[in-house]
This record gives structure tokens, C-alpha cells and sequence, in this order.
């Protein structure tokens, strides 16, 4: 199932801030992402209709198993990405946003491959 870049950023989000704090709140992907509450409240709701989270009656945030397994793959997909990056001599902060800008294009044949090719140079 194809998922748009930006609830993929959402669910990334999601999976970032549960790691660090342990629950999620929409105030939390607010501050997190920099968009607007409004912004936030309707991805959100936009992303509970397609069963990727769900939200209990505190307002915590989880991620539902189809997108906990988005979220992951992103994620795998930007921490590698970054790190090759700054290790071919790209400024960290030059790194982690063009990882931003490629984790949702390249084809997972593509990913598997640098990912391999990384792993047997590191």
C-alpha cells in the first residue's frame, strides 16, 4: 500500500517521539513537526480513519501495527541514510535533511542495496 510522504512523516514522528518519551500527544507532534494545531488534528484524524494509530480517551497517540511497520521503515530508512551521509563528508545537519528528502522515494530494491553496500564498508 502506498502511503503519502506526509503521513509517513507523521507516523516517523510518531515512532520518534514514543522512543524518546514514552507516549505520544498531538502537542507533542505539534512541537516536534512545527505545524499548526489544527494541521496536526486533522492528519491525525486522517490517520486514525486509515487504522495507522489510534487514540485513547487521554489523547495518547499509538501506532496501530500496519503503522508501527511504516513508521520503522522510515526510520530505519532515515538513521542509515544520515549516517552514510555525514560519513561521506556531508555536514550532519545537511545530512539529516536530504535523508528526509530520499527515505520516501527510493524503491525498497534500491534501499536493500545501499544498505547492504553500507553495511560491508562499515
Amino acid at each position: 500500500m502506498k502511503v503519502l510522504e506526509s503521513a509517513e512523516n507523521y507516523l516517523e514522528a510518531i515512532l520518534m517521539i514514543r522512543e524518546e518519551k514514552g507516549v505520544v500527544r498531538a502537542i507533542d507532534i505539534v512541537n516536534q513537526l512545527g505545524f499548526s494545531k489544527p494541521s496536526v488534528s486533522v492528519a491525525m484524524k486522517n490517520l486514525e480513519t486509515n487504522e495507522f494509530i489510534t487514540r485513547d480517551s487521554d489523547g495518547f497517540i499509538s501506532l496501530t501495527e500496519s503503522g508501527e511497520e511504516i513508521a520503522s521503515m522510515i526510520f530505519e530508512r532515515h538513521k542509515l541514510l544520515t549516517d552514510l551521509f555525514v560519513k561521506l563528508g556531508v555536514n550532519p545537519e545537511t545530512a539529516r535533511d536530504d535523508a528526509c528528502k530520499v527515505e520516501h522515494d527510493l524503491s525498497e530494491e534500491t534501499f536493500e542495496c545501499i544498505k547492504k553496500a553500507y553495511t560491508d564498508i562499515r
